[in-house]
């Protein structure tokens, strides 16, 4: 029987002054509190033993437990304990027990620094990745980042189907988001920036979505779902091959962001509707994405990539650039912004 105790991996130094060697910018923690009391619950359940009062607080007194629960609330979603209790107290929970734990074993020996430096790789040299990582059982079955700049934190759903290599590939993706909120924190809006234009720049920053999904393979040159099976890497490949439809349906939504056409729930529906697809978080932001960062690393080099990280208008038109330029010299076709959405946005040297 596993005894419950609240586990902290950490893949930083925790003492006040960083070890020789150590990046100093890098402190991450893996917390599988959540996980491991859900288990023990679910292991008194295997051996026939009802769950005791004190097995119940001790997985809602849990980081994990509190903080999930803290991100739901946020989102206006109800996520009671009452609710929690019965998911736990599930057959179909029970069934997936032992792989549940052999999953948390397995995700326990991750390096999370192989994962943070693959994300460092496509980040400005100020960027700091403090974080921390909560591998949890839940009804969801999404991963998700929460207050990326106040308190960061990764939420990673548990799943028996998710290797190594997926896991550490997820956890680069997810690490990625948090140095980029952390070293594009410091940038300030123009406040002669018209509303409409800012709405849509805002807009243009999920494409960080994409940029997370290239650092995370770890180049340009390694497919982005190397690592994933293949239902997502097929609806990858189906979303890639529709990279220049969805260009210009994402053009037609930041025009009318810019024009002022939009009420805030209907940008805010739009919006999402280019993020989720077939259950699996792709969609345009990451097709897209992936394609503008990607084609920038192989014309221009990495260094120009990092450097438009924080600017979206710098993203867009160095790809207009980039695209340009393997056209001239392959005849390769790439889809092109308008050069009316790279001028309304301001958009230089296109």
């Amino acid at each position: 029987m596993h005894i419950v105790t609240r586990v902290v991996i950490t893949a930083a130094c925790l003492a006040a002054a960083p070890a020789a060697g150590q990046d100093p910018r890098l402190n991450v923690r893996v917390v599988t509190d959540e996980a491991d009391a859900v288990l023990h619950i679910l292991e008194l359940r295997a051996a026939g033993r009802a769950p005791q009062d004190e097995d119940w607080q001790r997985l809602f007194a849990t980081e994990g437990y509190r903080r999930l629960q803290q991100r739901e609330h946020s989102l206006q979603r109800p996520f009671e304990d009452s609710t929690f209790r019965s998911f736990v107290m599930s057959d179909s929970l029970l069934a997936h027990a032992t792989a549940l734990r052999t999953t948390l074993e397995q995700w326990r020996t991750i390096d999370a620094n192989a994962a943070a430096r693959r994300a460092f790789a496509y980040l400005p040299q100020h960027a700091v990745i403090r974080a921390r990582v909560y591998p949890v059982i839940k009804p969801r079955d999404n991963s998700f980042v929460f207050e990326p700049r106040t308190n960061p934190a990764i939420f990673l759903y548990l799943d028996p189907s998710l290797g190594s290599a997926k896991f550490e590939n997820t956890l680069a993706h997810e690490l990625h988001h948090i140095g980029m909120a952390n070293a594009c924190s410091a940038v300030r809006k123009d406040p002669a920036t018209p509303a409409g234009v800012q709405d849509a720049l805002d807009w243009m920053g999920a494409f960080a979505e994409g940029l997370a999904m290239l650092a995370a393979a770890g180049s340009a040159d390694v497919h982005p779902h190397a690592a994933s099976d293949a239902r997502e890497r097929a609806i990858w490949e189906r979303d890639i091959a529709n990279v220049t439809e969805d260009m210009r349906r994402m053009e037609q939504f930041y025009l009318q962001l810019i024009d002022g056409a939009l009420t805030e729930e209907e940008a805010t529906q739009r919006g999402f509707g280019f993020i989720n697809t077939d259950s699996v978080p792709q969609g345009p932001f990451y097709t897209l994405g992936w394609l503008m960062a990607s084609t920038i690393e192989q014309v221009h080099g990495r260094a120009a990539l990092v450097a438009s990280t924080c600017d979206p208008r710098t993203l867009l038109s160095d790809y207009q650039r980039a695209a340009r330029q393997i056209a001239r010299r392959s005849g390769r076709s790439l889809p092109l912004w308008s050069d009316v959405l790279l001028r309304r946005i301001g958009a230089g040297g296109f």
